[in-house]
């Protein structure tokens, strides 16, 4: 008598791996990633072209080129230590200085990029720039630039909706970041 190997029944293979499936779909979670916080403009459609005239004293310019060389105001600059004291003294010129910006609602900071600039750099200039408003915005609030970020992260509390709003007061967040040039690599 010949003895026939015993056949495992795979009929319902296919139902099994469709609920494991169907099980690691539904449990996994997927990482938040915040990505920039930086306040979009409004498409163009939404808003009606304005001819508004910028003067040119009421732009801080910073160009960085695709091999990562930096321009402020048009100058070559190596050392970016003294930035965002610049920048600060820029904003909150108040029309003191008539090379520089007449308040701080007319102040802008122009940030520009080639194709070909490095993302570690961009981002390095981009902490400079956000720094320096978040230390002017610290400052008119009278808490450390930490509380006020912190405050800012969540404004879920009375606490800390009273201090952005102290610290935004008047000052207006005005970084332009113009469209990269194509030149570079």
């Amino acid at each position: 008598m010949a003895r026939t190997t015993p056949e495992i029944p795979n009929a319902s293979m296919a139902d099994i791996a469709f609920l494991l499936l169907t099980f690691f779909l539904v449990t996994t979670t997927m990482p938040n990633n915040r990505g920039l916080s930086i306040a979009l403009p409004p498409p163009p459609e939404a808003t009606p072209p304005e001819d508004v005239k910028i003067q040119e004293r009421n732009m801080f310019k910073i160009q960085l080129n695709s091999s990562d060389a930096l321009l402020v105001e048009g100058e070559p600059r190596e050392d970016i230590r003294n930035l965002k004291d610049e920048i600060k003294a820029f904003v909150l010129n108040n029309g003191r200085d008539p090379a520089s910006s007449d308040n701080p609602e007319k102040a802008i900071v122009s940030f520009k990029t080639d194709r070909g600039t490095s993302h570690k750099r961009f981002i390095e200039l981009l902490d400079i720039i956000q720094a320096a408003y978040y230390d002017i915005y610290a400052e008119q609030a009278g808490v450390s630039n930490a509380k006020f970020r912190e405050a800012a992260s969540d404004l879920s509390s009375t606490e800390n909706k009273e201090i952005y709003n102290r610290g935004r007061a008047g000052i207006p967040l005005n970084i332009s970041i113009a469209d990269p040039t194509k030149v570079g690599n």
